[in-house]
């Protein structure tokens, strides 16, 4: 397993609230942050990586394969930075963290959380370290929201900006996170989210919706088809017998508990519903006139949920606002989860910004 070069806590807002976007505010926040590679004497090498909804600081747990020889991440030349977000649960401050004003853990009482919130949360992080300017900031779904929310709010602070996989919420996509988010608070054992411990039955279904939209049918067809489970029930003689495809989704459910918070997967799906990049500026075109960052955009062929359509559509919509903005797409049967999937397709994509920025060639252009 890959180690980050260094990790650690930031805190800040001791004295003062981090007001939120939304109007709420916490006091203190913690950021937990990993970073991978060396800063360079003038701290100007630096590649924010943006994570997944139930990713981590520690990119190499959930992206090994973007380092080494092989990958796109080079650490020799860069060093790579990420954050776990606020509203997780790995580390920075989220539902589950105490609240100081009642020494108990925030629960339903954190307050929601936009991607803006979390980017400027980051940029606090950035002066904390004595990062002026990032030379990438890239991420893939929620994180790629991150990256693109880098580019508008803090156009001088940026070289280039990816995005891979993302664009503001369809109304499909709002409607299975609600549906998501139904299935944890219809839990009995969700306690109004103050539960001691996890409302498995409903994280577990919300993950189970969520592996759906990430993947493709065409890659259940490939690995399921109408196979019955390895469990060994006949789905024809009983009630309990399942398809190899419901297995998997079991399977995917039981694993997620252990290792998410229920809360915090309310506020981080809610966080991804939320995200609008005109919303700020009154318009999506004078929020993407403020972006000064070269902009790669990447759709993924066989994504349902942020479709490739609508990933080359919000491309051209930002070329034509001025943008310096490329498009290319990740051929792939994995749907949205391409992105991990399938990292040598992603590495041939993104070398061109990552490791000879400039040449834009390889990419179709909008």
């Amino acid at each position: 397993m890959i180690q980050p070069a260094s990790e650690g806590d930031f805190t800040f807002a001791a004295d003062a609230p981090f007001v939120l976007e939304g109007g709420g505010s916490l006091r203190p926040v913690t950021l937990r942050y990993a970073l991978y590679g060396k800063l360079s004497p003038r701290r100007d090498n630096v590649v924010l990586v943006c994570h997944a909804l139930s990713g981590s600081a520690r990119i190499a747990d959930w992206w090994a394969d973007m380092f080494g020889a092989q990958g796109a991440f080079d650490t020799s030349r860069f060093c790579f930075l990420c954050s776990n977000v606020i509203g997780s649960c790995y580390g920075s401050t989220g539902p589950s963290s105490v609240n100081p004003l009642t020494g108990c853990p925030y629960g339903p009482e954190f307050p929601v959380v936009t991607i803006a919130d979390m980017v400027r949360a980051q940029a606090r992080l950035l002066d904390h370290l004595g990062i002026d300017r990032l030379k990438v900031a890239l991420g893939g779904s929620i994180g790629g929201m991150q990256a693109l929310q880098w580019a508008i709010d803090f156009p001088d602070r940026l070289e280039a900006c990816i995005g891979i996989g993302s664009t503001p919420l369809s109304a499909m996509g709002l409607a299975l996170n609600h549906l998501q988010r139904q299935a944890i608070l219809n839990d009995p054992e969700f306690h109004g989210g103050r539960y001691t411990e996890q409302p498995a039955a409903g994280l577990a279904h919300a993950r189970a919706i969520a592996m759906l939209s990430y993947k493709s049918a065409e890659l259940f067809t490939q690995r399921y088809q109408r196979k019955p489970d390895r469990s060994g029930e006949d789905p024809y003689r009983s009630f309990d017998g399942r398809f190899d495809a419901a297995g998997y989704l079991d399977h995917q459910g039981e694993k997620f508990i252990s290792r998410f918070d229920a809360n915090s997967y309310l506020a981080l799906s809610k966080a991804m519903d939320l995200f609008d990049p005109g919303r700020q500026y009154g318009s999506e075109e004078a929020a993407f006139r403020r972006i000064r960052a070269r902009v790669l955009l990447i759709g993924i062929s066989s994504d349902w949920l942020f479709p490739a359509a609508d990933v080359r559509a919000l491309a051209e919509r930002m070329s034509a606002a001025g943008v310096h903005c490329d498009y290319s797409e990740l051929a792939s049967d994995h749907g949205h989860d391409g992105f991990l999937a399938d990292p040598a397709g992603l590495t041939e994509l993104l070398r061109p910004v990552l490791l000879d920025r400039g040449k834009a060639r390889v990419l179709k252009m909008c």
